[in-house]
């Protein structure tokens, strides 16, 4: 089985990017406009979400998936929170497939059972809650969160959303933090080159990618001044400006 919907934009360095939870691959348009205009931007969209929203896969599956539907040869990747992940899993089980890193909003997972236990609730809560209202009371809700208080109208419209109910709720199932395994003990033996971005605002994130760069050998940190989670969405010229750099 592969994704549907590939789509190669651009011409240069080719360079996967991984969108974030409840979007698509058509959210943060000035972000990929500025990325398409220097590399072959690659995009698609993730189980769950967009023409994929009936495919259920959890992280690794979905890393799997990528495998598959990618062209055999090896590529920059990069993603935001949810792709971000996916990302990193890309990466840990296709290390001769990815070239470079980019993980903005990155997770490494959560340490302790407990945890885990926890927030695989907290999603369970999520998802029962999007099937019931539907995607727009669910996104007006989900994007209230204090997580995008630094995100703007404008800003949060130009991230373009996904609208099947089912498949976000089994994307929160599937591919939720809770689902992941703690990635922190499997960093050091990555010998992918990797940029850990994160908005200079996301205090939780930014440690986050500090950690992740403190992890792997061959790492370096970006934060993004004046932008929270969203950092693409919020700072797009910045955000574009840190990747290009570090694609060269």
């Amino acid at each position: 089985m592969q994704l549907l919907g590939l789509e190669r934009d651009g011409s240069g360095t080719p360079f996967l990017w991984l969108h974030g939870f409840t979007q698509t691959k058509a959210s943060a348009h000035r972000f990929r406009s500025i990325l398409s205009g220097q590399l072959e931007l690659l995009t698609l969209d993730l189980p769950g979400h967009g023409e994929n929203a009936s495919q259920r896969a959890s992280l690794v599956e979905i890393a799997d998936l990528l495998a598959a539907t990618l062209p055999d040869e090896p590529l920059a990747v990069g993603g935001y929170s949810f792709g971000a992940r996916v990302a990193l899993h890309l990466a840990l089980r296709y290390p001769e497939r990815v070239t470079r890193l980019v993980l903005l909003g990155a997770s490494r997972g959560l340490a302790t059972a407990a945890e885990r236990r926890a927030r695989r609730d907290r999603d369970e809560e999520w998802a029962t809650r999007v099937e019931r209202e539907g995607t727009s009371t669910f996104l007006s809700a989900w994007l209230a969160q204090p997580l995008f208080a630094t995100l703007t109208p404008e800003a949060a419209e130009s991230g373009a959303r996904s609208t099947s109910a089912d498949g976000l709720a089994n994307s929160l199932r599937d591919a939720g933090t809770g689902t992941q395994e703690f990635l922190e003990p499997r960093l050091k033996d990555m010998r992918v080159p990797t940029l850990a971005m994160a908005g200079a605002r996301d205090e939780k994130f930014t440690r986050e990618a500090e950690a992740i760069a403190r992890g792997i050998r061959d790492a370096r940190v970006a934060l993004i001044p004046d932008a929270g989670h969203a950092a693409h969405l919020e700072q797009p010229e910045a955000c574009a400006t840190h990747v290009l750099s570090f694609l060269g």
